[in-house]
């Protein structure tokens, strides 16, 4: 897909006919709907300088009535190996485990290389198209690709830099000792781009979760990164290097908001009580999930970790790649299917929902009071064709604009 919008302002400007959720309606003691009203919208050096009383008759960006939400942010996505933009394909039933798929990959990344850069961006393209102005996208570090992926994705997010942006988060697909990545590792650690130091199930793929961990955090320490590791072990290990993390990120603080467990399936087979005990530990060592949120055979406890405050991350993961066919690129859906899974049906319920695309900014507060935008904020916005953020997450509506550091960008 090529870039779906055309540039319409940039710096200062005002836009006029905005839709902004303005409260909860009830109908005794329920909500039963949302009640918006129009305003104007004032925009400068990429924040939002101004919300005001509309003025229709103003010389302003008509912005025709749509609904104004915030963003969308994907928290766990793969920009740099995907195959969006090649024919189609398939997965192949032959590729069974993790191994398998390590080794597919040397094979094939030589050829993928050559056209990596292309590729991302079509897949930012795509990811725009659905509303998308962030990601945290990570890239492999491996001896075939050496550090190859790192400065394809850069070339690429350079090239959309005025409509997206991303923070990056070093790789090791190919395990950290399984394959000679501990050196990579610790070169793409000392690069100011990257903002978060991976991992790749340590016991399963290395056969150690304290020397992989111990190893993943003191890099992280050592130049003050962040940790977001894929983990994708669902039995004890799984367990066992949740709570490895846990202990880690409660000894060390500078970790604390900062550390993360992507995937971690672990959690979708657990029973009540223990799931309750690991949210609760998850809470007080500060450390997040990021989840693609899978529901084939696992069900993750995504209303648990809120309930304890868990920091939950929401991401397409792969979207048309050789380990996922499924993946859209459009964070509505994943608020959607989060709806759909757990119950999510009421107006309050799925206006909460949309905070699974945003990454929990909201129009309104629990009680439906106006929360967002407000004079200061990021200018990262959506237009949409919806009443408010409850239908925008039932209806997936069609998102009419794009706005990223006050850079507006309309639907051809």
């Amino acid at each position: 897909m090529q870039f779906p919008y055309q540039l319409a302002a940039k710096g200062k400007y005002s836009l006029k006919n905005v839709r902004l959720e303005t409260g909860f309606e009830f109908e005794n003691e329920e909500v039963i709907g949302t009640k918006t009203a129009l305003f104007s919208i004032e925009i400068e050096d990429g924040k939002i300088k101004a919300v005001k009383a509309n003025d229709p008759a103003s010389n302003a960006i008509d912005a025709k009535g749509y609904l104004m939400l915030p963003a969308f942010r994907d928290m766990h996505i793969h920009l740099d190996k995907t195959l969006y933009g090649l024919p189609w394909q398939a997965l192949s039933s032959k590729r069974r485990t993790v191994k398998d798929m390590i080794a597919y990959e040397q094979e094939i990344i030589p050829e993928l290389l050559k056209t990596s850069v292309e590729r991302a961006e079509q897949l930012i393209s795509l990811q725009q198209h659905y509303g998308t102005h962030f990601a945290r996208t990570h890239f492999n570090v491996d001896p075939t690709s050496g550090l190859q992926s790192l400065e394809h994705l850069e070339q690429a997010l350079q090239n959309k830099k005025d409509s997206f942006k991303a923070e990056l988060v070093a790789f090791p697909q190919h395990g950290v000792y399984y394959t000679e990545s501990a050196p990579l590792m610790k070169e793409a650690a000392q690069m100011k781009s990257v903002k978060f130091i991976g991992g790749l199930d340590p016991f399963s793929i290395d056969g150690s979760i304290e020397k992989v961990m111990d190893f993943t955090v003191q890099l992280a320490l050592d130049h003050k990164k962040g940790i977001d590791i894929h983990l994708h072990e669902a039995g004890e290990s799984g367990v066992k290097t949740i709570n490895y993390l846990i202990d880690k990120a409660i000894e060390n603080p500078q970790l604390q908001g900062k550390t993360f467990v992507s995937h971690a399936f672990a959690l979708g087979h657990l029973s009540p009580k223990d799931t309750e005990k690991i949210a609760e530990r998850l809470a007080e060592g500060k450390v997040g999930i990021a989840s693609s949120v899978p529901f084939k055979g696992t069900i993750m406890p995504i209303p648990t970790l809120k309930k304890y405050g868990v920091n939950v991350l929401i991401g397409n993961d792969n979207v048309q790649d050789y380990w996922s066919t499924f993946g859209s690129g459009n964070m509505l859906q994943k608020a959607n299917l989060i709806s759909e899974l757990y119950g999510y049906a009421t107006e309050p319920a799925l206006s909460r929902a949309l905070q699974f695309a945003t990454q929990s900014i909201l129009p309104l507060d629990e009680k439906g009071t106006q929360q967002w935008p407000k004079a200061g904020d990021e200018a990262a916005i959506v237009l949409t064709d919806a009443s408010c953020s409850a239908e925008a997450v039932s209806r997936m509506s069609k998102i009419e604009a794009l706005m990223n550091d006050g850079n507006l960008f309309w639907r051809d």
